[in-house]
C-alpha cells in the first residue's frame, strides 16, 4: 500500500542542505521514492509554514523503514541534521475510503 513522508523544516545552512540533496536523490531512486510536492516558502492557509515542505511516496512502511535505516542514509543523515532545524517527519498510509 502506497505510504507517505510529510517532511517539513527550516534550512539554515544552504550549502550544507545541497550537499545533503545531491547524496540523497540517489538513495531515494533506490528506493522506489517518488516526490509527489515540494515547495519553499508555501502559501499559507493557516498557522506559520516551516521554510521546505515535501511529500513522498513510498511502496510501503517497510520501503520507508528500508531507506531510513540503510547505511548509506545513515552516512548523510547528519547533513540534514546539521543543515535544518524545526525538522519534522511524519508516516501516512494511502486513506482507503470504506
Amino acid at each position: 500500500m502506497p505510504t507517505y513522508i510529510v517532511n517539513t523544516y527550516d534550512i539554515i545552512d544552504f550549502d550544507m542542505y545541497q550537499n545533503y540533496l545531491q547524496k540523497v536523490n540517489p538513495l531515494l531512486k533506490k528506493f522506489g521514492a517518488k516526490v509527489l510536492a515540494m515547495k519553499s516558502n508555501p502559501k499559507v492557509l493557516e498557522g506559520k509554514a516551516k521554510m521546505m515542505n515535501i511529500i513522498l511516496e513510498f511502496e510501503s512502511e517497510t520501503s520507508i523503514n528500508n531507506f531510513y535505516n540503510d547505511s548509506e542514509y545513515k552516512d548523510i543523515i547528519e547533513l540534514r541534521l546539521k543543515s535544518t532545524t524545526n525538522c519534522s517527519i511524519i508516516i501516512l498510509n494511502k486513506f482507503e475510503p470504506n
